[in-house]
């Protein structure tokens, strides 16, 4: 019996914007693979709403552990794991402990340190939390920040982005500690009108980047986006920079499609039409 290829998604789930495991089940689950949550948190709406009397944060922490002994007493493998939003620090304490109960030498680890954005911190994520995140992210094989995350994770300030190709490229070797991960970096601009992300590959010991029109809007949720086609490429057994140039070239066209339509961004890009695109090749 040929099995899909299992990926745990340890993520929150908002009720409304596209985000998240919203975004990343029906993802991973077009380009083959079967998803299986390990919810962080619940969220009325994703965190770039504006936050009301009514908005709803439900911190699921106490629920993970147990959730992870099931799986252990189900005898579950996976393929690879991959986080996302966290609810509180004591998460990355478990997450860690998930890695003890699952990782296999072969399991791929994707940490997409989810922090903040434009330079700052989203609202839920604390101080501490952002403190340990980079203890978690020292245990992946890939990691997916941006820019605002790169320089959490740097101790940079965000006032002092690199200014060119050579000084991304050397933010790039430092995020990879000293080659022991690989690295995508998303939001990178090197020439006007175009944006994408750079990468370092740690297979290959290398440096690139991939580049697509930069268009006239921002949108929430297309981090989760570019992670999950970034991952699930990476599981079907593509290469890094392969799985790179799929991931920045689909999230421009559903950006693309989404402002032909006209819809309000802080609803998220509308991927669902796209996800052909990522069906596995016969």
């Amino acid at each position: 019996m040929e099995q899909a290829p299992r990926i745990a998604a340890i993520q929150d789930i908002s009720g409304f914007g596209r985000c998240s495991l919203t975004v990343v089940l029906p993802v991973l689950s077009a380009m083959g693979s079967q998803c299986c949550p390990l919810i962080t948190a619940s969220l009325s709406a994703h965190t770039a709403f504006p936050p009301s009397e009514h908005s709803v944060f439900l911190d699921l922490t106490g629920q993970m552990e147990r959730t992870a002994a099931h799986w252990q007493e189900l005898g579950i493998t996976f393929d690879a794991i991959y986080s996302g939003f966290l609810g509180s620090a004591r998460q990355i304490e478990l997450i860690g402990r998930f890695y003890e109960q699952f990782r296999r030498e072969d399991t791929v680890v994707l940490v997409d340190p989810v922090m903040g954005d434009n330079g700052k911190p989203y609202r839920t994520c604390t101080p501490q939390l952002c403190a340990r995140m980079g203890e978690l992210a020292a245990q992946a094989d890939c990691i997916t920040p941006n820019w605002t995350e790169a320089a959490l994770l740097l101790g940079e300030d965000y006032a002092n982005l690199p200014a060119g190709e050579a000084e991304v490229r050397s933010w790039l070797e430092r995020l990879s500690l000293k080659g022991k991960r690989s690295v995508v970096l998303t939001g990178v601009s090197l020439a006007e009108g175009q944006v994408g992300a750079g990468y370092f590959d740690r297979a290959a010991g290398r440096t690139g980047f991939a580049m697509a029109r930069q268009e006239p809007a921002h949108f929430p949720g297309t981090g989760d986006l570019f992670a999950s086609v970034l991952l699930g490429a990476m599981v079907r057994g593509e290469a890094l920079p392969e799985g790179v140039a799929l991931a920045v070239d689909f999230v421009q066209r559903c950006v693309d499609h989404t402002l032909a339509l006209g819809t309000p961004p802080l609803e998220g890009v509308q991927f669902e039409p796209m996800l052909g695109a990522l069906l596995p090749q016969e």
